[in-house]
């Protein structure tokens, strides 16, 4: 790019940032200096290549959707959390707000995360655990009681059971008397990615992609500042990719949707502004940054043309980041408060949208308030101490980010290519991407790969070439044991009592009839949202919900491989 091009580029960033609101703050360093919000090539010099750059606010956004970057608003700050039942942890939701949490992100049990009720024989042992047991409305009442759900945006990871859980979390914001066109959070409903790595689904692709598409129309008409579906690479990278391949299999699964909501009929420049992503923020700090600037710059140019997206924000990735668990230790737990912090420190200075800290003990335990307390102010002293928030995308321009962005786009596309070779030639109902998403996790080309890129860095570990203080290097502490926190098997006794309290009071004959009638909606290409939440408005547990759609759809069995 040459001089005036740059100019040019240069004086259409400060009109926008002139036009933007900022916040009233103290854009200097701890010294006093002064600093630009934005730096670039200097003034008169060309810049080979800078159209790949650009300036912050301008596509292709690899320096960020904003021209003001954190000037104009920080990122926001999201813990995931959610432990026992609803009433437990909405004292840490008011915890985790009253201390300066921006939003909410809620974290569900296994017998929720697999459409169980907490008195299903399978959920023995595991209700409360790993996250809230949420069985019916009321539970999503309790969870959220004290808390104005139309002012404060609301994250729930969750996928197989993603639309009924949603369902309840609408009915819970009607019973608040909230309006729900206002509503605004972030539901995770990505399927693609549980075949791929979590494995936590309930059907086959085909009938969790039908209800996918129902919420997308849903949302569209009805509450256009959610969104529907937040694409996480988060697990893909825990199950032991490497950071090109969350990134390719993770906007992969995004045009996926695209497909899906292009197929339906939908206006790309309408649902794509819906589409959402969750990135996992590992310790190679350099290695995430220039991964999460790829993914704004892989995502506008596909979205633009490929896809035929013309608005701005239909072209915009906007992604909530989370440090690593993986990365997490058992051995000298301590240390985990700086690989947080470093990891934290990468997803900012890529530029994520929002942001959820590991505690230090979560590799042992659910987090205890005092470490939930740490991994809250670890955000708070990066975004109040550190400077990080003065200027927008400030290593953009380094040589090596510059390198790293370019090459791990560069693999993200050869892995793009290599699954739309999956599909074959033949033409699919929905798309191509879709083709190949689908016949990957038939054929176990995902999960394989992800186990090649686990087994050579386990090689590598053990062998001494990648290090892991207090694992396999400077082994030697002080550090006494923690104290961890324990769920008393008596919540699981509580939750089972209050289901059971709840089943008896209610009209059996009006949960019945919901259910049938949404089971009936489901042979017809009707939405079923609708009929959903009337059986939900009826009480219905999410297990009575799930099992219908199981008896209706079958369950999916993941092929043995060897």
């Amino acid at each position: 790019m040459n001089a005036d091009e740059i100019a040019a580029g240069r004086a259409r960033w400060q009109a926008r940032y002139d036009a933007a609101r900022k916040r009233d703050a103290d854009f200097t360093t701890l010294s006093g200096m002064p600093v630009d919000p934005v730096y670039g090539p200097p003034e008169g010099v060309a810049y080979p290549g800078f159209e790949r750059i650009g300036w912050p606010g301008e596509y292709p956004y690899t320096r960020g959707l904003h021209p003001t970057g954190y000037r104009g608003r920080t990122w926001t700050i999201r813990q995931f959390a959610g432990f026992g039942n609803a009433q437990q942890t909405n004292e840490r939701y008011k915890m985790i707000l009253g201390a300066g949490g921006g939003g909410l992100s809620v974290a569900f049990d296994m017998p929720t995360l697999m459409g169980r009720d907490s008195d299903d024989p399978q959920a023995l042992g595991e209700v409360g655990h790993c996250g809230v047991a949420i069985d019916t409305a009321a539970d999503m009442e309790a969870l959220f009681d004290g808390i104005d759900l139309a002012g404060v945006t609301t994250s729930m990871t969750i996928s197989g059971p993603a639309v009924p859980v949603f369902c309840m979390y609408l009915v819970a914001a009607e019973r608040q008397g909230a309006d729900p066109s206002k509503l605004d959070g972030t539901l995770q409903t990505d399927i693609f990615k549980e075949y791929i790595a979590q494995k936590e689904w309930l059907f086959d692709p085909e009938p969790h992609l039908r209800l996918i598409g129902d919420l997308m129309e849903y949302c569209a008409r009805e509450i256009p500042r959610y969104k529907p579906l937040s694409v996480s690479g988060y697990h893909i990278r825990e199950a032991g990719s490497t950071a090109a391949q969350e990134l390719a299999y993770t906007l992969a699964d995004g045009f996926g949707y695209v497909e899906l909501g292009l197929s339906r009929g939908l206006d790309v420049n309408v649902f794509a502004p819906g589409l959402s992503f969750f990135f996992d923020s590992h310790v190679d700090f350099f290695e995430e940054i220039a991964k999460f600037r790829a993914a704004r710059r892989i995502w506008a140019r596909w979205l633009r043309d490929v896809y035929g997206a013309t608005s701005e924000k239909a072209l915009w990735l906007r992604f909530h980041t989370q440090t690593a668990g993986v990365s997490l230790t058992a051995q000298q737990p301590v240390n985990n408060v700086v690989r947080t912090a470093v990891e934290a420190l990468a997803a900012v200075l890529g530029g994520t949208n929002s942001l959820h800290t590991n505690a230090l003990d979560e590799t042992l335990a659910l987090p205890t308030d005092e470490s939930a307390e740490i991994a809250l102010r670890t955000q708070q002293v990066l975004m109040e101490e550190t400077g990080v928030t003065n200027v927008a995308d400030p290593l953009g321009g380094s040589w090596y980010v510059e390198a790293l962005t370019d090459k791990i786009e560069a693999e993200a596309e050869e892995i793009f290519a290599r699954i739309r070779q999956l599909g074959g030639e033949g033409p699919h109902q929905i798309g191509p991407m879709t083709s190949g998403i689908l016949r990957g996790i038939e054929d176990g080309w995902f999960t394989g790969h992800i186990a090649e890129s686990a087994f050579v860095y386990q090689q590598a570990l053990e062998k001494g070439d990648k290090r892991i203080v207090g694992v396999n290097c400077h082994t030697g502490t002080v550090a006494k044991d923690l104290e961890i926190l324990r769920i008393s098997h008596e919540v699981e006794l509580e939750q089972r009592r209050v289901l059971a309290e709840r089943k008896a009071g209610r009209d059996e004959a009006t949960v019945k009839a919901a259910i049938e009638r949404m089971v009936a909606v489901g042979r017809t290409d009707g939405n079923m949202i609708p009929a959903m939440l009337d059986a939900v408005r009826a009480e219905a547990t999410l297990g009575e919900i799930c099992d219908a759609l199981r008896a209706e759809w079958g369950v999916y069995r993941e092929p043995a491989r060897f």
